[in-house]
């Protein structure tokens, strides 16, 4: 069996700015200041930041690798900030997974 794409790999930790490495569950949750209502397809589930994490007790986390926060469940469906970026296989047309 391939192993899953790197993007859904159960890493709990990722690296800071400084390349400096942090626990995922210690990011901030992001609020409306950041995530604003979207009724399209440009949603966080679509941007290349968007990851899945592997929490405690496997209950996924939602996050965002641009902002380093946290995404409460359900808004990856429903928001997306400023910074909301194609996914990199959707703009090459090439999704590996898929094969």
């Amino acid at each position: 069996m391939p192993a899953p794409p790197a993007r859904f790999r159960g890493s709990r930790r990722d690296r800071d700015p400084t390349g400096e490495e942090v626990a995922v569950e210690a990011w901030p949750y992001l609020d409306e200041a950041v995530l604003r209502p979207s009724r399209s397809r440009k949603v966080c589930l679509t941007c290349h930041w968007f990851r899945h994490h592997a929490g405690a007790n496997c209950i996924p986390l939602l996050t965002c690798q641009l902002h380093q926060g946290l995404l409460a469940q359900g808004e990856h469906l429903t928001r997306r900030c400023q910074g909301w970026t194609e996914d990199m296989t959707r703009q090459r047309g090439w999704c590996p997974e898929v094969a």
